[in-house]
């Protein structure tokens, strides 16, 4: 998948800000610029934040319409099928981005994919409806980020990680506020978020439920009940949709061949490889590229 300075290079052509580390970056939108969205959706190994100031924007989550709306804050999980349809024309928001592979060691880690998560957890919806207060302590927050992004500041690097991890409390906050009423249990909440964290880095070699359950000290069937309970997806739907992402993505962006693709991901052959991606995309590999 793209990085975060990949997709942003992709979608503008250029680089943000001069010298840009490709770690964390913030910028107002509109309906104009979030359609660009589209050419990397699903692509991104980045989580993204937008908070909607103004307008409404329509997008397709996992197979359902999801509207946002002022004071609703979106949170975009690395590999997870969206798409933008609609926007107002007065839709502004601003979208704060951090890319997935340099801050999956971070100390925030945990407590990012928690809050991506948490209101899939919670209400089955990747969004959270704010107060009026708390939309805009997290709009100042986002702001300022953007600003020391612009700037040249011998600390900037750290100051940025350092309002990154308190936007990311401030986020926590807010979302505790408004889902004061767990649905599901701490364990299963916890087990689900460690799956999520898991994928990402395991998907092109493991393609089995087994490695992710003894990965997370639980049986199979377990794991497959707590996806299944929190998501309403299944363990195998998940690793196919970043297998045919990442599949897609290498098709779109590389000269490899597809026995290489196949190898890449760890199929067992280029057949098995290619009646696997036509029962996902509903086209061979060879359609899809010569499509694009």
């Amino acid at each position: 998948m793209y990085t975060l300075k990949e997709a942003w290079i992709k979608m503008h052509g250029a680089e943000p800000v001069k010298d840009w580390d490709g770690k964390i970056y913030c910028n107002e939108t509109n309906a104009a610029i979030t359609y660009r969205a589209n050419e990397t959706h699903g692509y991104m190994a980045a989580y993204t934040f937008t908070l909607v100031k103004e307008g409404w924007l329509t997008i397709i989550y996992n197979n359902e319409e999801l509207t946002l709306r002022p004071n609703d804050i979106y949170m975009y999980s690395p590999g997870l099928p969206v798409i933008i349809v609609n926007a107002s024309s007065d839709y502004r928001a601003i979208c704060l981005l951090a890319d997935e592979h340099v801050t999956i060691e971070s100390p925030t880690v945990h407590d990012l994919v928690h809050i991506a998560y948490a209101p899939i957890v919670q209400l089955h919806e990747p969004k959270v409806q704010l107060t009026h207060e708390d939309a805009l302590r997290l709009y100042d927050k986002m702001c300022e980020i953007r600003d020391y992004l612009h700037s040249d500041h011998i600390y900037k690097s750290k100051i940025l990680q350092m309002l990154y991890a308190v936007f990311l409390l401030d986020l926590q906050n807010a979302q505790d506020k408004a889902i004061p009423q767990r649905m599901v249990p701490q364990r299963v909440e916890e087990i689900f978020i460690g799956f999520i964290r898991l994928l990402p880095l395991h998907f092109a070699e493991h393609h089995d439920i087994g490695f992710y359950a003894e990965s997370l000290h639980v049986s199979p069937v377990y794991l497959s009940r707590v996806v299944r309970q929190v998501s309403g997806r299944t363990v195998m739907n998940y690793v196919n949709q970043f297998l045919t992402m990442e599949a897609s993505f290498l098709l779109r962006t590389s000269r490899l061949s597809i026995a290489q693709i196949a190898e890449r991901l760890h199929f067992a052959d280029p057949a098995s490889f290619s009646k696997f991606y036509s029962r996902m995309k509903g086209m061979s590999p060879r359609m899809y590229r010569e499509k694009i």
